[in-house]
């Protein structure tokens, strides 16, 4: 999409699997009238998801882990050697997720910068990043007064008809076959761990682990895999459960998982979200409460339980379930939402 006589320079700045995966489809539109530079940090999941969806990634840094100190320390790191690349590159634009270093650097350079957001939680990277982007780009179910408290006005919000997993289901993806995830002709249920390395979780918690051991006792007939972050916590569930569990202990496609799962257990986040929105019926432990996982909620699509004892009765009526009206549901919502593109569009003409 060409936006001016000559063709963009433009830089995004990507640091997580789901910053990847939504602004996937923005980079290769993007890339036919356009010069586009992607640069990301050595993060396990960011690094992994890359090779599989075959994405161009300049990794510069690497992620600051848990630490606030070691936060700090590798951002400066980044941005030091990032901001070198950026002058090179003399973008006209910059595109990110709040990026702090992405902010910083343009705020220097005097690049124009527009940030997506859906994470008002996340107090630090909002701090660091909003007072410095000229717009900023959120989903519609989140008001504009979480943001303009961070230093932003409310005229340089804009919200797109949507949640950000939506970018992510409608996206293209391999065939994948059950043998791929080295799953066998069983139920599946699939437990994603927490982000437990964010800025914003204040507190340590050992509930996923209740509610694997829990769910091993009920269900050791069923393909029972867990999806971690962190190669920490791969290696805490292997001495954990051993073989009584799936530990996919490679970078997988996680919609692709999804596509031959029963039930999904969640934090909250993202996949969370991914998995509602494919109507694959979806309970919540609301590790991080968040304004995307209450909208699912309240539109019953997801289900909100800490309890472990509670989360296996839920699952028991789940898998004698047909669960046709989830999925009809989940594809109504889903068709319902726009692509933001189309709104990232109308702010680059604009900027």
């Amino acid at each position: 999409m060409k936006f001016y006589p000559k063709c963009l320079k433009i830089w995004f700045d990507i640091l997580t699997p789901k910053e990847l995966l939504f602004f996937e489809p923005m980079v290769r539109k993007l890339q036919k009238s356009n010069q586009v530079l992607c640069t990301s940090r050595n993060y396990r999941e960011a690094v992994g998801l890359a090779k599989i969806r075959n994405m161009r990634l300049v990794f510069v840094g690497k992620h600051g882990g848990a630490e606030r100190s070691d936060k700090l320390k590798a951002s400066l790191r980044r941005m030091h050697h990032l901001s070198t690349i950026i002058e090179k590159f003399a973008p006209d634009l910059t595109i990110s997720f709040c990026s702090p270093e992405a902010a910083r650097i343009s705020y220097g350079l005097g690049v124009k910068h527009i940030a997506f957001t859906d994470t008002p939680h996340a107090e630090a990277v909002m701090r660091l990043s909003v007072p410095l982007v000229q717009k900023l780009l959120i989903p519609w179910i989140i008001q504009k007064n979480e943001f303009t408290r961070y230093g932003i006005l409310e005229k340089d919000i804009i919200q797109y008809r949507a949640i950000d997993a939506a970018v992510i289901v409608r996206g293209k993806s391999k065939n994948y076959h059950r043998a791929d995830f080295c799953l066998k002709n069983k139920k599946t249920i699939l437990i994603r761990t927490e982000e437990a390395q964010a800025a914003y979780i204040s507190y340590k918690t050992n509930m996923i682990l209740r509610i694997v051991h829990e769910i091993t006792k009920e269900f050791s007939g069923h393909n029972i895999v867990i999806l971690g972050r962190y190669l920490s916590q791969i290696s805490q569930f292997k001495r954990e459960f051993g073989n009584k569990v799936r530990i996919m202990n490679r970078i997988v496609d996680g919609k692709g998982l999804l596509e031959f799962t029963d039930v999904f257990i969640g934090s909250g986040g993202t996949m969370t979200a991914e998995a509602a929105l494919m109507g694959v019926p979806t309970i919540s432990y609301d590790a991080v409460p968040n304004r995307i996982e209450q909208y699912l909620v309240n539109n019953g699509l997801v289900r909100r339980e800490k309890n472990s004892r509670k989360i296996v009765k839920i699952v028991k009526e789940i898998l004698k379930s047909d669960n046709t009206k989830t999925r009809k549901r989940a594809k109504k919502i889903l068709n319902s939402m726009e692509d933001p593109f189309s709104q990232l569009a109308a702010a680059i003409k604009i900027i």
